[in-house]
């Protein structure tokens, strides 16, 4: 079966990955392509539309290039990763059960997918999920499902990418509305909220709780560097 079902795909690559918990680990990359939102600063716009997917590759073939790499993290990412339903859950299986040395695999989904399904079916204590919550500076927050803030574990991490002071209060906003055990993470948009002015806003806020998130691969090369 798992050879048959193809997905649209961008690239898989090893690097280290640039933010969250794991930030600094070397991982796999595994970047499905297509995505329902359009954040007005993504940087990843040759994951969708009007783009074209690049290749698409069955299960078997995804795992089998996952297996040429050496490290034990995968991330599976996007455009949206969770945006292909029974497909994606076959392809998170397979990976779990398909790559022995696997130690972590984070998925970074955009917080319009539910993640009832997958939860309820995909057990393995090294799949966690990083789920952004789309604030107004990206003219999608209304597609959020709040559903998933509930449901979100202490493993896994939720980020609020802050790209104006008004993010920023919206942010706080949420997480006093909707307790969640997830780690809370605040990512600046480096165009138009500088690092110190995040850090500045969680001082005076006291918001002890939430991680400052910096993007490590744009620190390290120049941040429009694909494959890093």
């Amino acid at each position: 079966m798992n050879g048959s079902i193809r997905l649209p795909m961008v690239e898989i690559f090893e690097t280290v990955e640039g933010e969250g918990t794991q930030a600094g680990f070397p991982t796999i990359f595994v970047r499905l392509f297509g995505c329902n939102l359009r954040c007005v600063w993504c940087d990843t716009k040759y994951s969708y539309p009007p783009i074209d997917a690049e290749r698409t590759m069955t299960i078997d073939e995804i795992v089998a290039e996952v297996n040429q790499y050496k490290s034990t993290r995968i991330c599976l990412t996007g455009g949206e990763p969770l945006l292909y339903g029974e497909h994606s859950l076959v392809l998170i299986e397979a990976l779990v059960t398909g790559v022995d040395r696997l130690v972590d695999l984070h998925i970074e989904t955009n917080g319009a997918i539910d993640l009832a399904p997958f939860m309820s079916r995909i057990h393995s204590p090294k799949v966690r999920y990083v789920m952004d919550y789309k604030l107004i500076g990206s003219n999608e927050g209304g597609q959020m499902k709040l559903t998933n803030l509930d449901i979100l574990r202490s493993c896994d991490e939720l980020k609020f990418v802050i790209a104006s002071d008004e993010d920023f209060i919206e942010a706080k906003q949420v997480l006093e509305q909707y307790p969640t055990r997830a780690l809370a993470l605040f990512s600046p948009v480096w165009e138009s909220m500088k690092p110190e002015r995040l850090v500045q806003l969680l001082l005076e806020h006291g918001l002890s709780h939430v991680k400052l998130n910096l993007q490590l691969h744009k620190i390290i090369w120049d941040p429009a560097t694909r494959g890093v």
